[in-house]
């Protein structure tokens, strides 16, 4: 197979320095085939992206003042990457619980920025402590039960109704033939003037609300799309491993890198959860009605990674309302 590569054999399996796997999952990748050091060397490289995006969410939230909850969420998101770098680097159980329970914890955070806005600080609270709650549960139960499929079938259901209620907080509050209009028109003015503003202002709202809301299902198109092809690849990555590893045997380095499955779930995964994260960022500044403030900034849709940021006539105007007030 592919015997005009320039490639190198791959080197046989070495006793780790992590020795015994302790982990109740031992994925596809040879295990310290590269360096006794790492269990999964291109399974642990790979998180690196999650490092890279969180680092810019988290600089893109406090350069731009979006609210802290998505700071929270890049660190929990930061976490995953992390815990999952250790984790396939040892393939050690302490590490295992780390990777996975913190795909729930920033799942309920997440949960937490979707169902808690504009709502009574009675219902926050009880949200908040039920999401503790839940945490807590699912770790013990976990940790208990010592099941992936577990972990896996909670963390689908949390992921599902997160997104399931943010498509509908974006439809229901955004796209102008459903969202309820917040002023109405000024019809009985005496200014004959002031009708063609406020109609032309309502077009322009309304306009620009459609326009965010194509973009934005674009942005989830890539994200679901990323997602879920990820998660594709990862099952046919557990399936067919026997297979992969006689192709990566055959191919050699470093094209057989190119066959990790569990690899490119890491990259498509923590591109699709960054996305998601980014919409939501985006999400509450329209509901927040902060539509002509904020902006969404992505210059090339497959080859560069979206941002909130604050348009530049805003900075302006503030910066200039700034001088005023001195």
């Amino acid at each position: 197979m592919a015997a005009w590569l320039p490639s190198i054999p791959y080197p046989p399996e070495q006793e780790g320095y992590w020795a015994p796997i302790t982990a109740t999952l031992d994925w596809c990748e040879e295990n310290y085939y590269a360096t006794q050091y790492s269990a999964e060397i291109v399974n642990s490289m790979t998180n690196l992206l999650f490092a890279y995006l969180a680092i810019k969410g988290i600089s893109n939230c406090i350069i731009n003042g979006h609210d802290r909850i998505f700071i929270v969420s890049f660190l929990g998101y930061l976490v995953v990457g992390v815990g999952s770098f250790l984790f396939h680097s040892t393939l050690k159980y302490p590490m295992q619980l780390i990777d996975e329970l913190s795909m729930i914890y920033t799942t309920c955070i997440m949960f937490y920025a979707t169902f808690a806005h504009n709502k009574s600080t009675r219902y926050i609270t009880i949200l908040a402590g039920s999401l503790i709650t839940l945490s807590v549960s699912i770790t013990a139960y976990y940790h208990y039960l010592k099941d992936p499929i577990f972990h896996q079938v909670v963390y689908a259901i949390l992921t599902a109704i997160v997104l399931i209620r943010a498509l509908y907080v974006m439809e229901i509050n955004i796209r102008p033939s459903l969202r309820m209009k917040e002023t109405a028109l000024r019809s009985d003015s005496a200014d004959s003037d002031t009708k063609p503003r406020t109609r032309n202002e309502q077009r322009r709202i309304d306009d620009r609300d459609a326009k965010i809301l194509r973009t934005m299902w674009i942005m989830i198109a890539y994200g679901l799309s990323a997602f879920l092809g990820g998660f594709a690849v990862w099952n046919l990555d557990n399936v067919f491993c026997p297979t992969l590893r006689t192709w990566r045997r055959k191919v050699g380095l470093p094209w057989g890198i190119l066959l990790e499955g569990h690899g490119w779930w890491h990259l498509m995964t923590g591109i699709g959860a960054y996305y998601y994260i980014v919409w939501g960022i985006w999400l509450r500044h329209c509901l927040n009605h902060k539509q002509d403030d904020y902006e969404l900034y992505w210059p090339r849709l497959l080859t560069s990674m979206p941002s909130v940021v604050r348009k530049r006539g805003h900075n302006q105007a503030a910066i200039a309302n700034g001088k005023k007030k001195r």
